[in-house]
């Protein structure tokens, strides 16, 4: 592959919901540049991008994957490197990354299935990242398939920025070509996407004009001497528009729409010239990161004349091919056989060869200029997010934005002996997907995975056994509950044993009660009057004390909020020991704490539930099944509702499902740890019958 400058690149990224066709857009483009001979079919598991054994037996995408292409364009050749995402939900981190580095987006939307959550979801991040985008509407050749409806439908949704470049020509029921309403003039299709112009069918004329008037008007806001020679009613030239329109495209105030057939292979050739021609060249942003040596936030345009900057914005590692660290080159010029800095871990890296990734193929590249997109194998300390650069310069730049897991599992090794290769998979596992999370619970004694929602965490699983040759099962965590008193209580604990030779005599008089504190597990005094109980023996009382709250009596879970008042007792002055006093201050709690009305507490988590308005009845509803108690809503002011609840962590056990299903995809939610409460009755009583099973066998 040839080696491009920055004003040659485009950095494209394919968004849209699952099921879209982005991966047969992705295809079908490859096939039109030459990449491809022979157009490959998810359902046949032979297309570019999804070539994981996963990705090929589930049908959908997992991963971002790269597939440079390239363009034979008006002004030379172009290299578009297009970036196909999964539309997934579950897979959002892939995503968050590839838009990291891209510099514009297709939206793809099948004509028959409309705006779907993942279109929406698409719309939002590019409006947060601030790309220019186009919509590609696939899915043409299917009749029962209203282009016209659907365009109605986005202007509806996304507002006056959506400007339809095209109308479909339609004859006996079949898609056969297109209006090019920049152009005025019609086109169909000969072989593939190849196509010849063709005279306008009256019957796109009505539409046609409605398009067309939206467009000039766009043009003529680009300036005022245009906006003036709009209302004198003065033609544009074919320069004028396309350049005002390009101009608009970039700053995301134009949206062109356009269309195709995936399958069919159609469209993807006027698909191509509009990415050349409207679409940004990385030059045209700037790279913003902050300058180590000073402090001071470093802002550059792309460009290959000064030294080098990279960011690693993903990393693959498999255990066929190895690892490989995916950058966006900032600044300067990536060359094989290098050492470059890498400023967040201040190592230096050495680089071998450099290369190109297309899919699961590697192609070597002498060198990759600003803008650009490739790889490099086996870096040994570097992973997604961190900058390279030189020791002389050292810039870092931000990381992706990666979503935070919620959804969590317990889980362990199915066989004995395979905790080590579990754990060494899954470090694996998580170089390559930031949304993956391992923790450990040792309250609990679990080890906890996380992920965005339970399709990743079934995905993940499955690439252990097949990867990796690991079974892991999965299972509901447990849930770190608290037991404390009620009643404040007087107790008596008395150890004594006499076996031959010295025996042992520890007695104490306590009192429990509830200390008003539950982030301590106790408070200990004593008020022993004329050394009934000598001093030396305290520190044993409150050792008999410490090991206590660690398993509380009701259920083994730790005691917290507990004060303990050490108010008398006796001693002998041969058999007393501090082993004895430990002993009676255990027995004296242990009766003590069960007299004391003694209860769970469950952790209560503050949750936050971003979701447009439509649904709010519902998620209420349904929180307050769950015995959350809302606390509050407002509007952030772009058509979602913020609602505020606390609710129990136990209950937000399935919670992402559920909320999927209730709003479509389109709800989203975060949480954090608040507090603890007393469980209700029913919950307390079946957690103690649930422990106390689990003792027994």
């Amino acid at each position: 592959m040839n080696v491009y400058g920055t004003e040659q690149i485009r950095n494209v990224v394919l968004l849209g919901h699952g099921g879209a066709g982005k991966t047969t857009v992705a295809e079908a483009m490859a096939l039109i540049t030459g990449v491809t001979k022979r157009m490959g079919k998810v359902a046949d598991g032979n297309t570019i991008s999804d070539y994981d054994k996963e990705e090929i037996k589930r049908q959908f995408s997992i991963s971002t994957t790269l597939i440079p292409l390239e363009y034979q364009g008006e002004n030379g050749s172009v290299k578009v490197n297009l970036l196909d995402t999964p539309g997934f939900f579950d897979f959002v981190g892939e995503v968050e990354e590839a838009i990291s580095v891209a510099d514009a987006a297709i939206i793809v939307v099948n004509c028959k299935a409309g705006i779907e959550p993942g279109t929406e979801r698409a719309w939002e991040m590019c409006e947060k990242y601030n790309l220019p985008r186009l919509i590609f509407v696939t899915n043409m050749d299917d009749d029962h398939a209203s282009y016209r409806e659907l365009v109605v439908k986005l202007e509806k949704k996304f507002g006056r920025k959506i400007a339809p470049f095209q109308l479909p020509i339609r004859e006996n029921e079949k898609f056969v070509g297109f209006v090019n309403v920049v152009k005025m003039a019609g086109r169909r299709f000969t072989n593939l996407s190849d196509y010849v112009e063709c005279e306008i069918p009256d019957y796109v004329q009505k539409n046609l004009t409605i398009a067309r008037d939206a467009l000039i008007e766009a043009v003529a806001e680009t300036s005022e001497e245009y906006m003036e020679r709009y209302f004198l009613g003065e033609e544009f030239t074919q320069e004028e528009i396309s350049g005002a329109l390009r101009a608009h495209v970039i700053e995301g105030d134009i949206v062109p729409v356009m269309m195709g057939s995936g399958i069919n292979c159609q469209g993807f050739k006027v698909l191509l010239q509009v990415i050349d021609k409207y679409f940004p060249a990385p030059n045209h942003f700037e790279c913003i990161g902050v300058d180590v040596s000073t402090g001071e936030r470093f802002t550059a345009k792309y460009n290959d004349d000064v030294s080098l900057s990279a960011r690693v914005f993903k990393t693959i590692v498999d255990p066929f091919i190895g690892k490989y660290s995916l950058m966006k080159i900032c600044t300067g010029t990536l060359k094989g056989d290098t050492v470059v800095y890498n400023v967040n871990k201040d190592a230096e890296e050495k680089i071998g060869k450099v290369y190109v990734m297309r899919g699961k193929e590697v192609i070597e590249v002498p060198e990759l200029k600003a803008g650009d997109i490739g790889a490099v194998a086996k870096l040994t300390v570097t992973g997604t997010g961190d900058t390279m650069a030189v020791r002389t310069a050292p810039i870092v730049y931000h990381k992706p934005q990666i979503s935070t897991p919620y959804t969590y599992m317990a889980y362990k090794a199915a066989n004995k002996g395979e905790d080590d290769k579990v754990s060494t998979a899954l470090a694996r596992m998580m170089e390559e997907d930031l949304t993956l999370q391992v923790k450990n619970d040792p309250e609990n004694r679990q080890s906890l995975i996380y992920g965005i929602g339970d399709q990743q965490l079934d995905v993940v699983i499955s690439k252990l056994q097949t990867r990796y040759k690991v079974d892991v099962v999965l299972s509901k965590p447990k849930f770190a509950f608290r037991e404390t008193l009620r009643k404040k209580v007087k107790v008596q604990g008395k150890h004594k044993k006499q076996s031959g030779g010295h025996g042992q005599y520890g007695d104490v008089i306590m009192e429990f009660e509830p200390s008003g504190d539950l982030e301590t597990p106790y408070t200990f005094e004593e008020k022993v009057f004329g050394g009934s109980v000598p001093k030396n023996y305290f520190p044993a009382v409150e050792k008999g004390l410490q090991e206590c709250v660690l398993k509380g009596p009701l259920a083994g879970y730790p005691v917290v909020g507990l004060k303990a008042t050490l108010l008398d007792g006796s001693y002998h002055p041969v058999d007393s020991s501090e082993m004895a006093f430990k002993m009676a201050t255990i027995l004296a709690f242990k009766q003590g704490f069960m007299d004391a009305n003694p209860v769970l507490l469950e952790p209560i988590a503050s949750l936050k539930v971003v979701a447009p308005d439509r649904f709010t009845g519902d998620i209420m509803g349904d929180l307050n099944r769950r015995r959350g108690r809302v606390l509050g809503m407002e509007s952030d002011h772009h058509g979602k509702q913020v609602i505020e609840a606390d609710i129990p962590m136990s209950e937000l056990f399935g919670y992402n499902t559920d909320l999927r299903s209730m709003t479509g995809g389109l709800g989203d939610y975060s949480y954090e740890f608040s507090r603890y409460e007393q469980a209700p009755g029913d919950v307390q009583k079946r957690e103690v019958e649930a422990r106390a099973a689990a003792k027994e066998e």
